[in-house]
């Protein structure tokens, strides 16, 4: 999908290939629709390239000793897993203030919701 442009971002993380298929959001985009993206680093500054008006947020752990619990937590991570994790995510927390237009902390769901709603409800010359 890649190759074939159909994909409007992509990343590899954890040896994984990760991606948007075109398809499922160009439609909505040119039928006035708002589309988000869960998506890291590395598909931000790709979306950040081909749409320079979208708006970024970085959603991101208060610390990354929170994250190890929160991981831990899940019960679904090896230790080798989250170390991967943590190391990532550890370089992208540090990356993302450099490209994304709002860092959200979550250190409480409905605050960092609040947040983030607050955000989207600014108008577009706020941001």
């Amino acid at each position: 999908m890649r190759s074939e442009g159909a994909v409007l971002e992509w990343a590899e993380y954890g040896g994984n290939l990760y991606g948007t298929p075109s398809t499922e959001v160009l439609p909505l985009l040119d039928a006035g629709h708002d589309v988000l993206l869960d998506i890291e680093n590395e598909g931000a500054k790709q979306i950040r390239s081909s749409y320079p008006e979208a708006l970024l947020i970085f959603i991101r752990p208060p610390d990354l000793e929170e994250l190890a619990h929160r991981l831990a937590g899940r019960g679904d991570t090896s230790k080798e897993d989250m170390a991967m994790r943590l190391a990532v995510a550890d370089a992208q927390m540090t990356e993302a203030p450099r490209f994304y237009d709002h860092i959200v902390v979550n250190e409480d769901l409905a605050g960092a919701i609040g947040q983030v709603l607050d955000i989207l409800n600014k108008p577009a010359a706020d941001q």
